[in-house]
């Protein structure tokens, strides 16, 4: 059994699937608590909902696509279960995870978007770093940035884990906090081989609307 927040059908507002149709299942409960965060009402509340339920549930969309985000959905312990079944069922299974806990016993099939936190979210000690360590070709590293401190932090873990040589990297500055002119500014004088990205969902519907 798991706790769910919410099950919606959207397009990708990040990573390098954005803009394609995804169905999301948001798992509730996160032991972090970010600065920034924009999910807060994932961090209670929710159904309980057995597998079987959430696969039918999502297959019912139609859609190939699956993201298992929270909060933090490893903090579930049958999380792992859930993504072995999307996997089985032959979905393209994404999984955003904060890093904090180890995912370890993530399907290999899953494509992890790995959110590595800055110290401007306050959570930076909390990263478990094997996490990053076993990044592959198929997985993403995602920094949000809410300054030009953060910037400069995650350029130097970017360049001491070799993360351009092994993944994607993506630079997405904090909604309404850090001007995305500045950021896109600083990658481009700094020439960094990195993703830049905005929430697109956030320009399309109203920042704060739940299920989009």
């Amino acid at each position: 059994m798991l706790r769910v927040t919410e099950i919606f059908h959207s397009l990708q507002g990040e990573s390098t699937f954005a803009g394609r149709p995804c169905v999301f299942v948001r798992l509730t409960g996160c032991p972090l608590r970010c600065t920034w965060c924009d999910t807060e009402y994932a961090f209670y509340g929710g159904t309980e909902q057995s597998i079987d339920d959430i696969i039918a549930r999502v297959r019912a969309y139609g859609c190939p696509l699956v993201e298992v985000t929270g909060g933090e959905p490893l903090a579930q312990p049958d999380a792992a279960a859930l993504l072995k079944r999307l996997c089985d069922e032959g979905f393209t299974v994404l999984l955003e995870t904060s890093g904090a806990l180890d995912a370890a016993a993530v399907d290999q099939r899953v494509h992890i978007i790995l959110d590595i936190k800055c110290p401007g979210s306050g959570m930076a000690e909390r990263m478990h770093w094997p996490n990053v360590e076993r990044l592959r070709s198929q997985d993403e590293a995602k920094f949000v940035l809410q300054d030009r401190a953060d910037y400069e932090w995650a350029k130097d873990v970017m360049i001491r884990y070799g993360l351009t040589e092994r993944c994607t990297v993506l630079f997405s500055p904090v909604f309404g906090v850090l001007d995305p002119q500045h950021l896109a500014e600083w990658i481009l004088a700094d020439r960094l081989p990195v993703r830049f990205q905005l929430q697109m969902h956030k320009f399309i519907w109203a920042p704060d609307m739940r299920g989009v």
